[in-house]
């Protein structure tokens, strides 16, 4: 699900009133107030912050360009700032990206050199300065998957996308190893520099294959959990995980993006999305503006499953969130046949209810080598709907018959055998896996019970819509999560994938500066639950740990075998 912010962007055409005798106003006034003019009320009481080094050279250039220019804008907690200052655009910008008309083979009878003193500035380098796009980045700063999309900040168009493992996997699969390596020697400095450089290799990558350069990134935004956003920023982080649990910081400056070391323009900023304490970060408050709860009239709920879930539940008037560890069985973390999405993973599985014939599906349809979250769901689901496994989560002998197998004194369900394979091994699952898939899916509901019933004050029918979020969501099948008690029994109309919801906010932001300021709207907004002090929490959790829960009225729609 992609969405693009109302209102202007980051890049303004604006018009600076020519000087004359009699008029002995200052180029940097005069700057000010085009700039003001163009904001409007958007700048409220503020002005807006123009750096020295745009003023070093500022008379040349207004000079140059007949005192028209294209003015690249971001706004902060200080008000707005100039980043840069380029030529006019006098050349229609999708012949210039078009790969017909790149800047070698731009004819000079483009340029309306009657508004440019080519005196002062050769056609050709006119020509490389107007042809060059002016262009921003959004990064999702997951703890198991970075993902990158590169935009045009001129038309708002998405330029390219793309994903991969984040490098900090090598010191440690979760945040708390990583921020314990952090507190370590030279440790935080290792953590950031391998984040960092990984982002600037696929920033190139990315660039290349769109035929553009990364000195024409102007702007990066990014959103993560706490530990992710401090060990980005190269930030102490090991207090997030020590009584009292306080991080660094919750709302970072806006800096120089060269001061973290990412390679864009030498002007570039960065920006990362603020948190609200160790277990709610930045990227559940992109979230919260890409799904637009914040502007609901009536309550709806967000969760984000991966290394936590993480949910808010609320409208415009009120919001509350609170994380949990519901994840790690779905991510790969625990199963051994489980893994993150990539080709040949599993992600659908079907059981014949009579036969129980089992059908599996692969991404890209290749050969099995293991089994992504929404496939461990399914596959859950198909088990209890055919009566393989019974209510407390176990299999049935009876009835899974020579599927399965008994290694060590451990039950072993084989989903592919090894002919099918393609990994040459059997991929099964174990009572172990399917224990902790248990305890994973009772775990997301009592959370869901916990805030929405429990703390909202609402039933799950009072929801209009029920977001689903993050890579996990993507792939879900509500009614296999349905099934097994993992998510509430509503119409399934109610549930809404959307997708990257962190990596969607980032890139709202950049399409849209105002937007900052809902931002910091959200998060004064949220009151945060924690869980771990919820007398209730673990009356419920065993509860929930059955199939599909032991309050069988919650579920009605769940008919097994």
């Amino acid at each position: 699900m992609i969405k693009k912010s109302p209102g202007k962007g980051a890049v303004r055409f604006i018009e600076i009133e020519k000087p004359f005798l009699g008029n002995n106003i200052a180029d940097a006034q005069r700057l000010e107030q085009a700039l003001k003019k163009e904001l409007g009320n958007k700048l409220g009481n503020q002005g807006v912050k123009i750096p020295w080094y745009l003023l070093k050279n500022l008379p040349s250039f207004l000079r140059t360009w007949d005192y028209k220019a294209r003015a690249v804008l971001f706004k902060d907690r200080r008000g707005w700032r100039l980043v840069d200052l380029l030529a006019p655009c006098l050349i229609d910008p999708v012949q210039i990206k078009s790969d017909q008309n790149r800047p070698d083979q731009i004819k000079t009878d483009q340029i309306k050199t009657d508004q440019i003193k080519t005196d002062q500035i050769k056609t050709d380098q006119i020509k490389t300065d107007l042809s060059r796009p002016v262009l921003g980045v959004a990064i999702d700063l997951g703890t198991t998957r970075i993902v990158i999309r590169l935009l045009d900040l001129e038309s708002n168009q998405i330029l390219g996308e793309v994903g991969f493992d984040n490098p900090q996997v090598i010191i440690g699969p979760d945040v708390l190893a990583r921020i314990h390596h952090s507190n370590k020697p030279g440790g935080l400095d290792q953590l950031q520099g391998l984040l960092v450089d990984g982002v600037n290799a696929n920033l190139s990558r990315l660039c290349r294959e769109n035929g553009c350069d990364t000195k024409d990134i102007y702007l990066v935004t990014g959103a993560g959990n706490t530990a992710m956003t401090h060990l980005f920023l190269g930030v102490e982080a090991f207090e997030i995980i020590r009584e009292p649990y306080i991080p660094c910081v919750n709302i970072p400056d806006t800096l120089m993006a060269r001061e973290v070391g990412i390679n864009i323009n030498d002007k570039g900023l960065l920006f990362v999305f603020p948190n609200i304490g160790s277990y709610f970060g930045g990227d559940l408050i992109a979230g919260i503006l890409f799904a637009d709860l914040d502007k609901s009239r009536v309550p709806c709920l967000m969760v984000d499953v991966g290394t936590n879930a993480e949910i808010v539940v609320g409208s415009r008037d009120w919001l509350i969130a609170c994380a949990g560890a519901a994840g790690p069985a779905l991510e790969g973390g625990v199963s051994k046949m489980g893994m993150t999405a990539g080709p040949g993973v599993i992600d659908r599985v079907t059981i014949d209810p009579v036969t129980r014939e089992v059908n599996v599906h692969t991404i890209e349809e290749k050969r099995p080598v293991g089994i992504c979250g929404s496939g461990m769901i399914d596959l859950a689901a198909a088990l209890f709907l055919s009566g393989m496994i019974d209510v407390r989560g176990k299999f049935s002998e009876k009835i899974c018959g020579d599927r399965l197998r008994q290694i060590a004194g451990i039950l072993f369900f084989v989903l592919v055998d090894k002919k099918s394979s393609g990994t040459g091994q059997d991929i099964c699952l174990s009572q172990i896996d399917l224990n902790s898939l248990t305890s994973s899916k009772a775990a997301m509901y009592t959370i869901l019970e916990v805030i929405v019933e429990k703390t909202a004050g609402l039933e799950f029918e009072d929801l209009e819509t029920f977001y689903v979020a993050g890579t996990f969501g993507s792939f879900i099948k509500p009614a296999s999560a349905i099934s097994i008690g993992m998510l509430p029994d509503i119409d399934q109309s109610r549930f809404e994938v959307l997708g990257n919801s962190s990596l969607g906010g980032a890139a709202l932001l950049l399409q849209n500066p105002s937007l900052f300021d809902r931002i910091m709207e959200i998060r004064q907004s949220i009151t945060y639950v924690e869980l771990n002090v919820n007398q209730e929490f673990m009356t419920m959790f065993s509860g929930a740990k059955f199939y599909p829960h032991t309050d069988r009225s919650r579920f009605p729609s769940v008919d097994p075998v």
